[in-house]
């Protein structure tokens, strides 16, 4: 049995001291709580701040992204080795923000995959298709070349897969756990043809309007580990509940 695991993506929102009073109230509820792996992925500037705030408690520190370079001239970014040295215990990799905004493409991931894991930071890497891709049958196929691309020449040390569908990230819509667990499948099974038994204990994450409404049937399905949370995962309540449902799969 995979252990369940929870990220919560706070993507550019809060100050310091909200990021502290966040991180303080999760840790308050479900910072003991056993047989789960959370992870906070707050903004750069609340690193230190969460960091300390959840010390003493089971719920691990994250960053949304990093440069691949060890150091350099690089303005406004971030490296592997200083997100190690702020606590980071993960890092999301490929976002599709980052995708869509930024420029991300397969090899970007590819190189930030391999730093991270070469520094020893879970990588959560990123795959999903837009709508238009969906309506289009496209789906398995765009979700195919983002593994083989990202993917390309790294081991499956630290690594957890997360499937955002586009369509459905901050927009209120859900992909049906039917949907979920297709994609979810079909990810496990070419997981199997790159690494062999060794996919068997790569988490995959469903990532896309995750709430306590709906955590709980889409952890029931099978190749659901959990869940990749943004918006939700901005209030103390709402991330504690899609915590403690996807324990319900166990």
């Amino acid at each position: 049995m995979r252990r369940p695991y929870v990220a919560g993506n706070w993507k550019m929102h809060g100050t310091v001291r909200e990021a502290a009073e966040l991180a303080g109230g999760l840790a308050a509820q479900i910072g003991q709580i056993d047989n789960i792996d959370v992870a906070l992925c707050p903004p750069y500037t609340a690193l230190s701040t969460v960091s300390e705030a959840i010390r003493g408690s089971r719920l691990r520190l994250g960053a949304q992204d990093l440069h691949w370079e060890k150091s350099g001239a690089f303005t406004g970014e971030v490296s592997a080795g200083m997100l190690v040295d702020a606590g980071c215990h993960c890092v999301i990799i490929g976002h599709s923000e980052r995708r869509q905004f930024f420029g991300e493409t397969e090899e970007s991931v590819n190189r930030k995959l391999k730093s991270a894991v070469a520094a020893g930071l879970e990588a959560i890497v990123c795959v999903g298709e837009t709508l238009v891709e969906r309506e289009g049958g496209s789906t398995l196929g765009v979700v195919e070349r983002q593994l083989a691309g990202g993917l390309e020449g790294a081991g499956c040390d630290l690594l957890t897969i997360a499937y955002e569908p586009v369509w459905a990230i901050g927009t209120g819509k859900v992909a049906s756990p039917e949907q979920a667990q297709e994609v979810h499948g079909f990810i496990r099974a070419w997981l199997g043809r790159r690494y062999g038994a060794a996919a068997g204990g790569i988490r995959i994450l469903y990532g896309g309007s995750v709430k306590p409404d709906n955590i709980v049937s889409l952890s029931a399905q099978p190749d659901i580990d959990g869940a990749l949370v943004g918006g939700a995962s901005l209030k103390v309540d709402s991330f504690s509940d899609i915590v403690r449902g996807s324990l319900k799969r166990i």
